[in-house]
C-alpha cells in the first residue's frame, strides 16, 4: 500500500446545513462578540453533562482544543498555534473560538520556527477558581529560536474563555494536570525537552508542581517525582551522571527526573485510590519503546508496567468496574489493540487484545491500516461503559490509499465488544467533505460532550487534508452511538487561521 501522502481538497462544504445559514463570515468573530448575537445557553443538563476538565468558561458545554503545530505565525514556519471552539446547545458553536499562538497578546514568549508550540495540551483547574484552565506545550526541535526549552504556557479559563497568559520555563514537552497526590487540588507534572535518543537511555528532567497554581506561574508547593522507595529500586551501572539529582543512575530513580526520552499519553486512575496516573512511552534506547505506568501517591509517583509498546494510549472505564481502564493503540501494522483493566491493585496484566478482525466490527484487517493508530476511550451511548474510537488513517477507501477511517467499538461488563461497532470517513452519508488519497481521516480523536446531551461526541481530524493543512471533523454521540446527522467539520480558513502546512488537529482534547 502506498504511504505517499497526497494533496486534497474538500469537495463539498465543510459546514452543515444547519450553520450555513449565518454564513461563513461568523467564525472570524472573537467570542465576546459571539455571545452578544447569540441568546444565552440553556444549560439544564448540560452543566451536568460535560466533564468540568474540559469547559474553559463554564457554561456546561465541553470545549475543543486543536493543535496546529505546523502554522507559521508571525512569519516563523512550524512556530505553531492552538484552536479553541467552544461547544454550546448546539454543538461546536464556530463563532466561539479563540486562536492562541506565541504572538498573541499577554501570552509570555515568542513564536519562533520549528516551535511547535501546540503540539501538545492539557487541561485542569490549577489555580481552584472552577474553571478549567489549558496548558499548552512546545515540542518542536527549535525551542525558543535559540536552542533553550521554549517551556509551557498556562491560559486560565473564566467566564468570557481562555485569559492572560503565565509562562512555565523550560519544561514544555508534554505537560499532563491532575490529582497526583490525592488533596483535591489538580497538580501539574512538567517534562524537559530531551533531544537524544541514542542507544542508551537518557536521563529527562522532570518537576512535580502541587496545585494550586497561582497565576505568577508559582506553585503551592514541588515533590519528589519519583516516590523515595523507588530512588534506589533500579540496579545502576557505569553509565556517566546524567545530571538528574547528581545521581549516578539510569534517571528511572531520581526525585526530579525519568528514564527519557518519554511521551506522557493520558492520565486516569487505574487502582481507585483518588490519585491520578499518567500513562506514557517509554524509549529504553537502540530505538526500542515500551509502556509504563507513573501511579501517583502522597509522597511522588511509583512506576510499574502497561500494555504495548510505542504507540497511542487512552484512559477510561470500559468494563463499569470505576476503575480506570488503559488501551494501548497499535504501533505497527502487526499488533493489536490491548487493553488493560484496572483494580485496586493498578492496571491487570492480562490484557484483552483485538483488531479489525473482532466479529462486528466494519471492514477487515490488512496490512498498513495502522487501526488503532489514535486511540480516545469515554461514553458515547450513555449507558456507563467507556466506548472507544480507533483511528485507522491507513485504511483505504474505495481505490484511495489511506484515504482513513474511524472505527467506535463499545465498552460492555465483559469489556470490549464488536456489537454495535460502527466506522466513519469521509464517503459516509452526512460527513462533511469527500475521501481523497492520503487525507489520513482519524490520524487524531478525541471524544467529549460539546453539546452537553450526556453523550460523547467524536472529534477526528486529518492532520494531511490539502497538503498537509489539515481539518476537524465534529460527530454528535446519542444514546445508540455516533451519528453523522449534523456533523461538521472546519479548517484553519474557517477559522481565520494560518492554514499552510499547518497540520491543524495534530493534538485533539
Amino acid at each position: 500500500m502506498s504511504r505517499a501522502l497526497r494533496s486534497a481538497r474538500l469537495t463539498t462544504p465543510l459546514i452543515a446545513a444547519s450553520l450555513l445559514a449565518g454564513g461563513l463570515t461568523i467564525w472570524s468573530l472573537g467570542l465576546d462578540q459571539a455571545r452578544a448575537a447569540t441568546p444565552a445557553a440553556d444549560k439544564g443538563s448540560a452543566a451536568a453533562a460535560a466533564k468540568a476538565s474540559d469547559d474553559f468558561n463554564g457554561d456546561g458545554y465541553a470545549d475543543l482544543v486543536v493543535g496546529a503545530p505546523g502554522g507559521t505565525i508571525s512569519g516563523q514556519k512550524k512556530a505553531g498555534y492552538v484552536a479553541v471552539t467552544y461547544g454550546s446547545k448546539e454543538g461546536l458553536k464556530p463563532a466561539s473560538k479563540q486562536l492562541i499562538s506565541r504572538s498573541t497578546a499577554g501570552v509570555p514568549g515568542a513564536a519562533a520556527a520549528k516551535q511547535e508550540f501546540g503540539k501538545s495540551v492539557t487541561k485542569g483547574d490549577l489555580d481552584g477558581d472552577g474553571f478549567t484552565d489549558l496548558v499548552i506545550g512546545a515540542d518542536g526541535d527549535g525551542y525558543d529560536g535559540n536552542g533553550a526549552d521554549a517551556g509551557a504556557v498556562i491560559l486560565w479559563g473564566s467566564a468570557t474563555g481562555l485569559t492572560g497568559g503565565t509562562k512555565i520555563a523550560t519544561f514544555g514537552y508534554a505537560p499532563q494536570a491532575g490529582d497526583f497526590d490525592g488533596d483535591g487540588k489538580t497538580d501539574l507534572a512538567l517534562f524537559a525537552k530531551q533531544g537524544s535518543h541514542g542507544d542508551d537511555p537518557v536521563g529527562q528532567n522532570a518537576r512535580l508542581w502541587k496545585g494550586p497554581i497561582a497565576r505568577t506561574g508559582t506553585p503551592a508547593g514541588t515533590g519528589d517525582f519519583m516516590d523515595k522507595s523507588q530512588w534506589w529500586s533500579y540496579e545502576t551501572d557505569e553509565r556517566p551522571d546524567l545530571g538528574c539529582a547528581d545521581r549516578p543512575q539510569t534517571c528511572v530513580d531520581g526525585p526530579q527526573s525519568v528514564m527519557g526520552p518519554v511521551v506522557p499519553q493520558a492520565v486516569g486512575d487505574f487502582n481507585g485510590d483518588g490519585r491520578s496516573d499518567i500513562a506514557l512511552n517509554q524509549h529504553n534506547g537502540d530505538g526500542q519503546y515500551q509502556n509504563r505506568v507513573l501511579y501517583g501517591s502522597p509522597t511522588g509517583f511509583t512506576t510499574e508496567w502497561a500494555p504495548g509498546y510505542e504507540g497511542a494510549l487512552a484512559v477510561g472505564d470500559i468494563n463499569g468496574d470505576h476503575y480506570d481502564d488503559l488501551v494501548a493503540g497499535t504501533s505497527n501494522d502487526d499488533a493489536k489493540v490491548k487493553v488493560a483493566y484496572g483494580s485496586k491493585d493498578g492496571l491487570k496484566t492480562d490484557t484483552q487484545s483485538f483488531d479489525q478482525d473482532l466479529p462486528g466490527v466494519p471492514g477487515a484487517e490488512e496490512e498498513g491500516d495502522e487501526f488503532g493508530a489514535s486511540v480516545a476511550v469515554s461514553d458515547v451511548d450513555g449507558d456507563g461503559f467507556a466506548d472507544i474510537a480507533l483511528g485507522t488513517p491507513g485504511e483505504d477507501v474505495r481505490d484511495l490509499a489511506d484515504a482513513g477511517s474511524v472505527v467506535l467499538v463499545r465498552g460492555s461488563a465483559s469489556g470490549v465488544t464488536g456489537t454495535g461497532a460502527q466506522a466513519f470517513h469521509q464517503d459516509t452519508a452526512g460527513v462533511p467533505g469527500a475521501a481523497e488519497g492520503g487525507d489520513r481521516f482519524g490520524e487524531a480523536t478525541a471524544l467529549l460532550d460539546v453539546n452537553g446531551d450526556g453523550h460523547r461526541d467524536l472529534a477526528a481530524a486529518a492532520i494531511h487534508e490539502n497538503a498537509d493543512t489539515g481539518a476537524v471533523w465534529s460527530l454528535p454521540g446519542t444514546t445508540t452511538g455516533l451519528t453523522a446527522t449534523n456533523s461538521v467539520a472546519m479548517a484553519p480558513k474557517d477559522l481565520g487561521a494560518p492554514d499552510a502546512a499547518a497540520l491543524f488537529g495534530s493534538a485533539l482534547r
